[in-house]
């Protein structure tokens, strides 16, 4: 008796825990499920959101926005040009003062977090409305489907009902102008114009390429400026914008030399173009590349482009009687706005109590004298000499400074074969979609089609078809223009 009542209740037991355990995993089971549905029901709205076409204008529209205040808004430059041409007051519009323009970033729009995350955001909208609208889009197209019953005509946009026809001569028709035939019996379906449905894929991976190539090169490029005398050699060092992975593109194992600098004139005296010849010297200081620059013409080298972009007069030599030639830097004076000017003081006593004033406008070669009162003593250039404080000074040259603006763009490979995709799938997307079905049933033929665009044209192409099979214009036209 004892060994029975143990083993009933040690098998009540097990059963009541197999009970329990298959409730304890039912219940796991429907949680899962429910987390499940319901994190399958968020994805989807999350992708529906994305995929709206409201969001991506509104998207769009705010990049446009943003892109053009930046390229209103002079990027990179100093803290004191911000100050000086964005005061407190008057602020521009009454609110973008430098502090604000600062804040928002607007000093460096194409780097800024909130920049690169709508770009983000609208290339997430462009992959979603790809994947849940181009794509299906494109699949429903290259499925074949007959249309089996007469009423199923009504629904297209044109169609026509003959007292006869050949499947025959349509299909050699149909063939003809580029139309891929499937016949089923007494049906037939036939399309043109798929390529029409892959334009708006290829177009929206091409803005996909142009954004992903936009946020490289903003995360891994960077500018630089180098004001270089000529003769003189330099690295790439003045960085002035850069992006937070630009460190191995900034060339460290190489440097330029500027081994001469000019500029050209006009008859009038106009500056034409100036010019600067870089040689590429590695870590020996040997050349490796040489190129003359100028403006809209640039040296490129590994990646790193060198843009000619402005000017200066970095000093002048001189000499007083019989003294060795020295050479004295000149400094760009504040005009105003008015032109350019660089001048320089030059001693001409042992002591520096007396001196003269040498100013300069261009790099033509002629200097402006002035005494310690400020008037003007007389002009000289390059191989003169004048006689100024009981010396005499002889200019020997004046020496320019070539602009030079460096950046690495890693990103442009991408963007540039984004635009190339961009224009072919525009071009793409103008073919047209062209459906066409026939049905015979009994003594009666029915045909009919639809397009997603150039309905006109398609209109006439279907007349002629029908015309060709038997039909005259006068029985088909009018019920084209009926059902249309």
């Amino acid at each position: 008796m004892t060994l029975e009542n143990s083993s009933k209740n040690s098998s009540e037991n097990s059963s009541e825990n197999s009970s329990e355990n298959s409730l304890e995993n039912s219940l796991e089971n429907s949680l899962e499920n429910s987390s499940l549905t319901s994190s399958s029901r968020l994805w989807r709205r999350l992708v529906s959101l994305l995929a709206n076409l409201r969001l991506a204008i509104i998207l769009l529209l705010a990049i446009a926005l943003f892109s053009i205040s930046g390229t209103v808004i002079e990027q990179g430059e100093s803290l004191a040009f911000y100050q000086a041409n964005y005061p407190e007051d008057p602020a521009l519009f009454g609110f973008l003062s430098w502090k604000v323009l600062l804040l928002l970033g607007l000093d460096h729009v194409y780097r800024t977090w909130w920049f690169l995350s709508l770009l983000v955001l609208f290339g997430s909208s462009l992959t979603a409305c790809t994947f849940t609208r181009q794509f299906p889009a494109l699949k429903a197209a290259r499925n074949w489907k007959f249309y089996k019953q007469p009423r199923q005509f009504g629904k297209l946009a044109l169609s026509v009902e003959l007292d006869k026809g050949s499947f025959t001569s349509l299909t050699e028709l149909l063939e003809k102008r580029r139309y891929k035939v499937f016949q089923e019996g007494d049906t037939i379906y036939a399309r043109k114009g798929i390529i029409g449905r892959i334009g708006p894929i290829v177009v929206h991976a091409s803005m996909l390429i142009i954004l992903g190539g936009s946020i490289w090169g903003s995360m891994t490029g960077f500018t630089a400026q180098e004001m270089v005398t000529s003769g003189n050699t330099f690295q790439v060092r003045n960085i002035v914008d850069a992006g937070p992975f630009a460190w191995p593109q900034i060339p460290k194992d190489l440097s330029v030399r500027v081994n001469r600098f000019w500029i050209d004139y006009t008859p009038s005296g106009d500056i034409d173009q100036f010019y600067s010849n870089l040689s590429v010297l590695d870590s020996q200081g040997e050349d490796i590349d040489q190129e003359t620059i100028y403006v809209n013409k640039p040296l490129r080298y590994r990646g790193v482009t060198f843009y000619q972009t402005d000017w200066g007069i970095a000093g002048v030599q001189v000499q007083l009687n019989n003294s060795p030639i020295f050479q004295l830097p000149m400094a760009q004076l504040p005009t105003n706005g008015e032109g350019r000017i660089w001048g320089t003081w030059v001693p001409t006593k042992p002591d520096l109590s007396e001196g003269v004033s040498l100013l300069a406008r261009d790099l033509q070669g002629t200097l402006f004298v002035y005494d310690g009162a400020g008037n003007l003593i007389s002009s000289v250039r390059p191989g003169m000499g004048i006689k100024v404080n009981g010396v005499i000074l002889k200019i020997k040259d004046v020496i320019g400074s070539t602009g030079l603006q460096i950046k690495a763009d890693p990103g442009i490979p991408f963007v540039y074969t984004g635009f190339g995709l961009l224009m072919l799938g525009v071009l793409m997307s103008y073919v047209s979609h062209s459906q066409i079905w026939a049905l015979q049933k009994g003594d009666r033929f029915y045909i009919g089609g639809k397009t997603n665009r150039a309905l006109v044209t398609f209109e006439r192409e279907l007349i002629e078809i029908l015309e060709q099979v038997g039909e005259s214009s006068q029985t088909v036209e009018p019920l084209l223009a009926k059902s249309a």
